[in-house]
């Protein structure tokens, strides 16, 4: 009889020691166990928990949406009865964008970074040349002098919208390849002014939509701020910016007037007594929100819903949202965008690839600053952009694209390094070992 040695382990107990012979013996076991155990590993990368960063974003990201929706068919629904129409039928609309972007977001979030580097140029490409659709006879529509959507089969979209993530993600992408060059400022404005400059100036002067040009611009100086670019030489694009902007605005008459329309007093007669007036709708914006109070008139009993506010589902949803839920629901929405940003500001803070860092701070600035916007005009602290709230607004190319750029952010939070955890077997030897000792 063969004997097996023993070796003692440091808990005093005695276990065999592997021969040589039974240990080449059983490699065929080994071998086919071998298939559980990477079955077993798959399923762990699978199934393994995310980043609280991920939890954050994502879940703000949910309730907004579904925020969004309710207050979508409430705005909507009593217009809709009044011309005859299914009082479901503009929420069904936004919902099947919805039901659309979420699985893509999650879907977003199962691709590598590298994957976002690989398709930059490409997203640029194709964003461009969606946005030139609007300027096809028969297939661009214009509303309010503004030429940025396009109707395809009955279904009318925004390609603009979708041209802010293209915007962020290409601008990462090159910024990034230069992160040792930018001291200089040939690095710093080329290519970014020249391309960012073409499509902004698509869609702000092709076809007139300085609000959502804005947003592109604001986004292209928040990448510019997150690549780390130094303070003179960021300066210069700012100021830039701020000129465009600025002669966009005054080159107008519409843009003029509703920036003057938001400098005239209440009490004035264009704006209180006057029917139709050039601040007609910031009037009755402001007044939604006072009606509301503090805890609003109920959900569905909004009064300016009835005819009487403008745009009052899309880029005044958050005077509905006002009047209906008052200054509670303002608090909560105003405290999930915070949410947002926290969760966003975590994967900038905690990640080591600039990619990463650029692209999410643009995404940033473009959610969490448009909705500060889109706030805004309703307070009358801004004049009439036409922006959307994100998340909130109705238009479905706005729902779709926040979402996939929520999956972008999602994407990097996976990235992100997790504090290293002591294996339970571990930490109860240690403590044993510690027992032992005293």
């Amino acid at each position: 009889m063969t004997e097996v040695p023993v070796a003692t382990t440091t808990t005093g107990r005695s276990r065999p020691t592997a021969l040589p012979g039974p240990a080449a013996s059983g490699a065929g076991e080994e071998a086919a166990g071998g298939t559980g155990f990477a079955a077993r590993v798959s399923l762990g990368r699978v199934f393994a928990p995310v980043p609280s960063e991920f939890l954050l974003i994502a879940s703000t990201a949910l309730i907004l949406t579904g925020f969004g929706l309710v207050m979508v068919l409430s705005a909507t629904m009593a217009t809709a009865v009044a011309d005859g129409a299914s009082p479901f039928e503009v929420v069904m609309k936004q919902a099947a964008f919805a039901v659309i972007g979420i699985p893509l977001m999650f879907l977003a979030s199962r691709m590598p970074v590298r994957f976002w580097k690989k398709i930059a140029w490409p997203t640029l490409i194709l964003a461009t040349l969606f946005q030139l659709l609007v300027f096809i006879p028969g297939l661009g529509v214009t509303n309010d002098g503004n030429q940025n959507w396009i109707r395809v089969a009955g279904l009318q979209m925004q390609p603009s919208e979708f041209l802010k993530l293209a915007l962020a993600l290409w601008l990462g992408y090159v910024l990034y390849r230069k992160q040792s060059l930018l001291r200089s400022w040939k690095h710093v404005f080329i290519p970014v002014v020249p391309v960012g400059g073409l499509v902004i100036g698509l869609v702000a002067v092709g076809s007139h939509d300085l609000g959502t040009g804005l947003i592109l611009m604001a986004i292209l100086l928040g990448c510019l701020f997150f690549s780390g670019v130094k303070l003179r030489l960021f300066l210069v694009p700012l100021i830039l910016v701020v000129f465009a902007a600025a002669y966009f605005a005054v080159t107008s008459p519409n843009r003029m007037a509703r920036i003057m329309s938001s400098l005239v007093n209440f009490d004035s007669t264009s704006c209180y007594n006057a029917p139709v007036g050039d601040c007609y709708q910031a009037v009755h914006g402001v007044w939604a929100l006072a009606n509301g109070g503090l805890f609003g008139l109920g959900l569905g009993n909004s009064r300016e819903k009835y005819g009487w506010l403008p745009a009052k589902s899309n880029d005044y949803i958050f005077a509905i949202l006002g009047e209906e839920l008052g200054l509670v629901g303002c608090a909560v929405v105003l405290l999930l965008f915070t949410l947002f940003a926290v969760g966003a500001f975590h994967v900038i803070r905690k990640t080591d690839d600039p990619f990463v860092r650029i692209v999410s701070g643009g995404i940033i600035v473009w959610v969490v600053g448009q909705a500060i916007v889109n706030m805004g005009v309703v307070l009358r602290l801004f004049p009439v952009l036409g922006v959307p709230l994100p998340f909130l607004s109705q238009g479905g190319t706005s729902l779709l694209s926040v979402l996939l750029a929520c999956g972008v952010l999602l994407s990097f939070a996976r990235t992100l390094p997790q504090p290293a955890l002591a294996a339970p077997s571990v930490a109860r030897g240690t403590a044993r070992t510690a027992r032992a000792a005293r």
